[in-house]
């Protein structure tokens, strides 16, 4: 035991080293692209990595999550490969497996990254309304019109989150979409970001910046796609705002490979009577960490967070989310659905804060778990933390299997032994499927159950 434990802070020491070395290479570089803002930003953002290095399960909010898998592999910065993968290949990135076409016949909006390298070539943003920006972070910054200084890791915070600060550190490019007051977009921008791997373990750091200004109207999807059978880490940040009355719905499609770890940490800073919502659905990966903050930072804030994770194997998924309720009249809604399967693992950790000022909050957590193997585990933690009388907040978890009594009800109709499982199992998850509201990112969540049903058998 003391042996493994050795080896495991050795592994923890050198990956940490190994990610301050990245940056004392790249710090050049980004001296002589970065505005002065960015490039004291960076370095702040690695010295808070160098202090706070790894979590490990000592660490309260990662107790139930060892990295050790992750601290074992040594990864290389990810190569910009945009040139090398053809449209086909990318393809199942896209809610429904719609057809990139070429950007000129696509009625899509949609920002393709490939290892956190923007690829123009399979990126389409024709016919954006007047006045609405949508394109890379290394473009925005060229622009010197302070537009990124204004929001950039404002909401993430590097000081505390060490994959936050790597990725503040570390990031290349990433997608940024821009709302102007009173725009509405009647299609979804679709933000891609797809990993590669082959023999050698490959690293990147998408970074996502979308800002809703006041009373704008938009639905943004990011999927997660990983390609090749080799292993990568995909270390994610998406910041957004939603400015006064506006009204933005988010998804996040996260199917990478099952070799792949995924951490991503998403950030959402709601004004005045704004409504934010985002869906998390997580369906591939060895290791995944989703964490998910919104602050509700003015009178009349809406958000809501609604999750589906599915894990066989030895899979691991993680979930955290945290609901800020800062300001009065303030309302959230939080529903996760998990399905675990032979020796998979996964946490939910869901907090909701209410401040003392934030009187006539209305708030409910609600996360729910089905196990098909006794070997099948998860932790659930719903918390409260209310610093007021006047609140009207509710939480619950449950963890259970599928109903013995239903299954023989189906089968007692004619129905075989393992459809009816299936049914049974597709209905739980269809409590989530059924309130994503895009057709094509429901069409695409459909067509991933049933194909994890078909390889689950």
């Amino acid at each position: 035991m003391a042996k493994e434990k050795k080896n495991l802070m050795s592994d923890v020491m050198e990956q940490h080293d190994l990610y301050v070395s990245s940056f004392r290479a790249l710090e050049r570089e980004f001296a002589a692209r970065d505005p002065q803002w960015l490039l004291r930003l960076r370095r702040e953002a690695i010295e808070s990595f160098a202090r706070l290095g790894f979590p490990t399960v000592h660490d309260e909010e990662w107790r139930f999550t060892n990295l050790a898998p992750l601290a074992k592999v040594l990864f290389q910065a990810a190569p910009d490969e945009t040139d090398t993968w053809d449209a086909k290949d990318l393809e199942p990135a896209l809610p429904g497996g719609a057809p990139f076409g070429s950007p000129e016949e696509s009625s899509d909006i949609r920002l393709v990254f490939v290892n956190g390298f923007y690829s123009e070539r399979l990126s389409a943003v024709y016919g954006l309304p007047q006045g609405v920006e949508a394109g890379n972070l290394a473009g925005l910054l060229k622009k010197k019109d302070g537009a990124a200084e204004a929001h950039l890791a404002r909401y993430a915070d590097h000081r505390v989150h060490p994959f936050v600060a790597m990725n503040t550190a570390l990031w290349r490019d990433g997608a940024y979409l821009r709302l102007p007051k009173g725009t509405a977009l009647d299609q979804p921008v679709h933000i891609v970001h797809v990993s590669t791997a082959g023999e050698v373990p490959l690293v990147s750091f998408p970074r996502n910046l979308i800002v809703a200004e006041r009373e704008t109207q938009a639905t943004v999807v990011e999927s997660y796609l990983g390609l090749g059978r080799g292993v990568c880490f995909s270390n994610a940040v998406t910041e957004i705002v939603a400015g006064e009355n506006a009204v933005l719905d988010h998804y996040k499609l996260q199917r990478e490979n099952g070799q792949s770890f995924h951490i991503g940490a998403l950030r959402i800073y709601a004004d005045r009577n704004a409504s934010a919502a985002s869906c998390s659905i997580s369906l591939g990966g060895a290791l995944v960490r989703n964490e998910a903050a919104a602050v509700l930072d003015a009178e009349g804030a809406d958000c809501t967070l609604n999750g589906l994770y599915l894990a066989r194997g030895r899979q691991h998924v993680d979930n955290h989310t945290t609901l800020d309720h800062a300001k009065p009249h303030g309302s959230s809604r939080e529903l996760y659905h998990g399905i675990l399967g032979e020796h998979a693992t996964a946490v939910f950790n869901g907090r909701i804060i209410v401040r003392p000022g934030a009187i006539k909050t209305d708030a409910v957590q609600r996360n729910r778990n089905l196990l098909l193997s006794p070997d099948a585990v998860v932790d659930t933690k719903p918390q409260l933390e209310i610093y007021n009388n006047d609140v009207r907040c509710t939480h619950g978890a449950t963890i259970g299997q599928l109903d013995p009594e239903a299954l023989f009800y189906m089968q007692s109709r004619g129905i075989g032994a393992g459809e009816a499982r299936n049914i049974l199992i597709y209905a739980f998850a269809a409590d989530i499927k059924d309130r994503v509201k895009p057709a094509a990112v429901r069409a695409w969540v459909e067509d991933a159950l049933r194909a994890s049903q078909k390889e689950a058998g």
